[in-house]
């Protein structure tokens, strides 16, 4: 069992927050379709390519992660600042291709809901994640982080 006091202790795990504004997108674009692309726009393929993109971003960063020797899912605790791999150009490369990932399938599916979905997650993980982790952060690395957290920005 993970020791929660060396945690960020966040409000919710982010693939279930993530996997809940897709089934929530498509819920609702099962009820209500909301196209948002002309007919005539190859969706499918344009929205396949950015979700691979989105996937290739987030498994990039996992490996970095786990090749640095921390732990990525966020019950666990963090035991370096990774400043490779994609953590040179943001913070939160995993929530950026989640992200990413989003605006992709809605592209692919046509569907405005997917687009609007991106709001609700993107302030559960702005707020009920990543403020949670910065904090965790910057009480157990300190300066070591807050340098880290100067250079580099949250999102791009």
């Amino acid at each position: 069992m993970a020791d929660t006091a060396d945690t960020a202790q966040v409000i919710i795990r982010p693939p279930l927050a993530w996997g809940l504004a897709v089934l929530a997108g498509l819920a609702l674009n099962w009820l209500v379709p909301l196209p948002f692309l002309s007919a005539g726009l190859p969706a499918g393929w344009i929205g396949a390519a950015v979700f691979v993109l989105a996937l290739m971003l987030g498994a990039w960063a996992i490996v970095t992660m786990t090749r640095a020797g921390s732990n990525v899912p966020t019950n666990l605790p963090t035991t370096t600042i990774v400043e490779s791999g994609p953590y040179r150009f943001t913070r939160n490369p995993i929530y950026l291709g989640m992200f990413l990932g989003l605006i992709g399938l809605a592209i692919a599916f046509n569907s405005l809901w997917l687009l609007i979905m991106r709001v609700p997650f993107a302030l559960v993980i702005r707020y009920g994640v990543v403020a949670r982790e910065e904090a965790y952060l910057a009480r157990k690395f300190g300066d070591a982080y807050r340098n880290y957290r100067s250079r580099v920005r949250r999102w791009l």
